[in-house]
């Protein structure tokens, strides 16, 4: 093992990032009846008294800078299977949504069918880290799939998860 002393070595930082392993989500809105979504892997669970969860948005992101004012957030956990569909969320023209089955809440969250969690989001606050807000969020409300595999994004790629344990006959 030799160490690369950051410095301005920007790509080896992003390569070592991108072999961190995340699971992927559609944070989404519905904002003046459109709707309004971006594709975040930095995405964790914090806490669950009180229930929060955290995304990471580029501080450059114009969905961001619209999302962030709106009531209610939508978060949903992709599967394995949506590989494609982060592809299109996090798309820089074009449409998002096309060919992209959602619900809407009461309250604004936007909510992608197909997922294994959805969450139902509000601001708790937010953090300046670096080149990116850090953005805490309160649950207020959930549902779970827990037969969906989720999305990992790693090295640049979709991929899913491989079980380990060998089938039961």
């Amino acid at each position: 093992m030799k160490l690369t002393t950051i410095g301005d070595d920007v790509m080896a930082l992003r390569t070592a990032y991108a072999n961190l392993p995340s699971g992927v989500t559609a944070v989404c809105a519905e904002i003046d009846g459109e709707l309004v979504g971006m594709a975040a892997s930095s995405f964790t669970a914090v806490s669950l008294d009180p229930p929060l969860v955290s995304v990471c948005a580029m501080n450059g992101s114009r969905t961001w800078r619209r999302l962030q004012d709106t009531p209610r957030l939508g978060v949903s956990v992709l599967a394995a299977d949506q590989g494609t569909l982060c592809r299109t969320l996090g798309a820089k023209e074009g449409d998002r949504f096309a060919g992209v089955e959602t619900v809407v809440t009461s309250d604004g969250a936007v909510l992608v069918q197909g997922a294994g969690v959805w969450l139902e989001c509000e601001i708790h606050s937010l953090f300046p880290g670096g080149d990116h807000v850090i953005v805490l969020l309160r649950v207020l409300g959930l549902d779970v799939d827990t037969e969906r595999d989720p999305l990992v994004h790693h090295a640049g790629n979709f991929r899913g998860l491989v079980s380990r344990t060998p089938p039961r006959v």
